[in-house]
């Protein structure tokens, strides 16, 4: 037993896996909304400027992190635009705050939850939707019970993406938030504090692990509530 005590996590790990669990699932669920809109628009829409939205929306998959770090701590830092206006008149702090770091890991993960949500619209089939407008439906009532449970699994499979994006994200949220222990890092930044001082590698090694961990749970979790919508949908 001796041997295993080298896996046994401090309280300082302990408190980066639940704040990388806590930023991960604030940054997918406060991303969602705005990720369904996005992808209507890019599935759907027919507008002037889309091809500048999609670029947009794609933009972090292309930014070296670092970049969009710095970019969200030009607009959202204290004396950013973004950043002044919302702790004046809402009290809500970004810069160098958990906050931050969810804000960071929701714009990294943003991308892929809208094209996971997206190709789930372009594969509904557009009659069954005609057929309940035909008969009476408002759009919002179509897109309720039409189209909603038939692109649930693209929107499972899009959150999961975005929470293990977010688990992993590194660049972006250091360089927004920096990396304080207890408030800003991750599990990603205390396994490169540990690789940082002499013998941190048994602790990089158990953050790695846990890490490898819950991100397999992640994706078995996706597939099984991806099985689960479709077999929901198709009423086997």
């Amino acid at each position: 037993m001796a041997t295993l005590d080298w896996l046994a996590l401090s309280d300082a790990e302990w408190t980066a896996i639940r704040l990388s669990l806590k930023v991960s699932t604030v940054a997918m669920l406060s991303s969602l909304p705005l990720a369904l809109l996005a992808a209507m628009a890019l599935a759907r829409g027919r507008f002037w400027g889309r091809s500048l939205l999609n670029g947009l929306v794609h933009l972090p998959l292309i930014l070296p992190p670092v970049v969009t770090g710095f970019l969200l701590l030009i607009l959202f830092g204290r004396r950013g635009p973004v950043g002044a206006f919302l702790e004046t008149y809402t009290g809500l702090v970004f810069s160098f705050r958990w906050t931050g770091a969810a804000l960071a890991c929701a714009i990294m993960g943003f991308p892929l939850m809208v094209r996971s949500i997206r190709l789930s619209i372009e594969a509904v089939d557009g009659r069954l939707e005609q057929a309940a407008a035909t008969l009476g439906a408002s759009p919002v009532w179509v897109f309720a019970t039409i189209t909603l449970p038939l692109i649930l699994p693209g929107i499972i499979a899009g959150m999961i993406l975005s929470f293990a994006k977010a688990m992993g994200e590194f660049g972006a949220t250091i360089t927004f938030v920096s990396n304080i222990p207890g408030e800003t890092q991750t599990l990603s930044a205390a396994i490169y504090t540990f690789t940082q001082v002499p013998g941190g590698d048994s602790g990089a090694l158990r953050l790695t692990l846990v890490s490898v961990i819950i991100s397999m749970a992640a994706l078995l979790l996706s597939e099984w509530l991806a099985t689960a919508a479709s077999r929901r949908v198709s009423g086997t």
